[in-house]
């Protein structure tokens, strides 16, 4: 199954620190291994290229243990990126050590310089608008700025709440084409896909709503049977990466790459 939306040419991926046990958690579900997480972000990346996309992959950031988690640094549209505002203050400088490679890749590069907060793993990307979803890392002030930029390049931002208890929007859902919503029943029940056609995961295996559309592919955590069953039954062409150290971070498929 092909859709044009979703026909990316580069992804931006950085490798594992080690220091990834330091990495921010809302609950300790133990450590993280940092030679099983190397290995299941080599088949991510491995997979991203089989599609025929070009994947920079840059060096890891000691002194910055999320850095892996390069989604929430920056949002990557047709016609520019804007560096985001994290809402962890021990993430701030992640942006700063995104940005060069960014402006390599873009001619006009905005960035979040208000007081307010912004992270990737909040924005969800649709053909017809950009859904920003208010967490605890996401407020107003930063949802605001970023409506005023993305505006300026022909684009219509909707604000939308993620749901207590969930880190990110995107932590419950993704998108599986133009029109189509990959969710978690608690998230859809808020009426913010109303429009789209949404997709449910199976009840208990929540985590596989954060999977990504990467070419012809959609990357899903493995663990998750009956959401990858129903997901190929609808047509995508799923592959399982491993995600169990990645979990232990709150981190999923979609907060490991920049896509564009």
């Amino acid at each position: 199954m092909t859709d044009p939306t979703f026909e990316f040419s580069r992804a931006i991926t950085r490798r594992p620190a080690r220091t990834i046990a330091n990495g921010l958690r809302a609950e300790d579900i133990g450590t993280p291994d940092l030679s099983q997480m190397l290995a299941d972000h080599a088949h991510y990346v491995a997979t991203l290229k089989e599609t025929g996309a070009e994947v920079i992959e840059l060096p890891p950031l000691d002194q910055y243990p999320d850095a892996v988690f390069v989604e929430d640094t920056a949002l990557c549209l047709p016609q520019g990126a804007i560096m985001m505002r994290p809402g962890a203050p021990t993430r701030l400088g992640e942006v700063d050590e995104m940005e060069p490679t960014i402006r390599d890749l873009y001619d006009d590069v905005r960035r979040i310089r208000g007081t307010g907060h912004i992270e990737g793993g909040d924005i969800l990307v649709t053909g017809r608008e950009i859904l920003v979803g208010r967490s605890n890392r996401t407020d107003a002030v930063g949802v605001a700025e970023l409506t005023d930029i993305v505006a300026d390049w022909g684009h219509t931002l909707r604000e939308v709440f993620t749901p207590p208890g969930v880190l990110h929007f995107k932590t419950d859902c993704s998108l599986l084409d133009g029109e189509t919503i990959l969710s978690t029943k608690r998230l859809d029940a808020s009426g913010c896909f109303e429009g789209y056609r949404v997709l449910h995961v199976a009840e208990g295996e929540e985590a596989a709503a954060n999977s990504i559309r990467f070419n012809q592919l959609v990357l899903c955590p493995s663990g998750f049977p009956r959401t990858t069953e129903m997901l190929s039954k609808h047509g995508y062409d799923v592959v399982e990466i491993n995600n169990s150290e990645c979990a232990k971070l709150d981190g999923g498929m979609s907060c490991l790459s920049l896509r564009f």
